[in-house]
């Protein structure tokens, strides 16, 4: 099976910006290679969507990532593109995190980014063309208290990102991230279930509001499309001005 639509390799298709992206682009010129942990959950992405196919594989795992990469080339034909959106949601002081808490969100967010990010390159250089977009965090940019973990591997993320974009700006790569305040996914869900929670969450950002998944996922799509052909090594913050803007204190 081939295709003559763009291909998009879209790890953590499964979550609530994966599922905003597959409806952004989803009417447009492009299959999506979905993958996730979750077997059942990557079929019902198949079933509920003509151009979507389903790849199960732990991003976690260096050689599960190579061998998904190689089936996607295998049953499509080429990667285009990659939306690598696996990722996770820590809230711990260093005092409170175990060794376990640390390795697990280093793991899960900075290790598989840059597993995919190696397995889509070789394609992307024959092709002399490609696009990657990463997910990196308002946190990375700005301190906010118990983000350690998460802070560190965005910031890893971000890093990545430049010089990966630096590396390969002259084969036609572009690389970019998204650095988003707190979104309103099913990852994010029980913070932003505690109402005050929310009320606080709500007022870290100068809008006065979280993020929606959507708003994320347009941003990614234009990244990815050819709107966006001089853009590389940038960090896209869509944050409601959380990284850059300082309120005034209230009365």
């Amino acid at each position: 099976m081939t295709t003559d639509r763009k291909v998009l390799w879209l790890p953590g298709a499964t979550g609530g910006i994966g599922r905003a992206l597959i409806e952004h682009l989803h009417p447009n010129d492009w299959t999506i290679a979905a993958s996730s942990r979750d077997q059942g959950r990557c079929a019902d992405l198949e079933a509920a969507y003509p151009h979507v196919v389903g790849f199960t594989m732990d991003a976690r795992n260096p050689e599960q990532v190579g061998m998904t990469a190689a089936a996607i080339l295998d049953k499509l034909g080429k990667i285009d593109a990659l939306a690598h959106l696996v990722g996770s949601f820590m809230l711990k002081g260093a005092h409170q995190l175990k060794d376990d808490d640390w390795a697990d969100t280093i793991d899960i967010n900075l290790n598989s980014a840059f597993y995919t990010l190696r397995a889509v390159i070789p394609s992307m250089q024959r092709n002399k063309a490609g696009s990657v977009v990463l997910m990196s965090s308002v946190a990375a940019q700005t301190g906010l208290p118990s983000h350690e973990a998460i802070a560190a591997a965005k910031g890893g993320i971000s890093s990545l990102v430049r010089s990966a974009a630096a590396t390969y700006a002259t084969r036609n790569i572009r690389i970019n991230a998204i650095a988003p305040g707190l979104t309103e996914t099913p990852l994010s869900a029980p913070l932003l279930a505690n109402q005050t929670s929310r009320q606080i969450s709500e007022k870290m950002h100068p809008l006065n509001r979280v993020g929606q998944p959507e708003q994320v996922a347009s941003a990614i799509a234009w990244l990815l499309s050819d709107h966006a052909d001089w853009t590389t090594g940038q960090i896209l913050a869509l944050d409601g001005g959380l990284s850059t803007l300082h309120q005034r204190p209230k009365a």
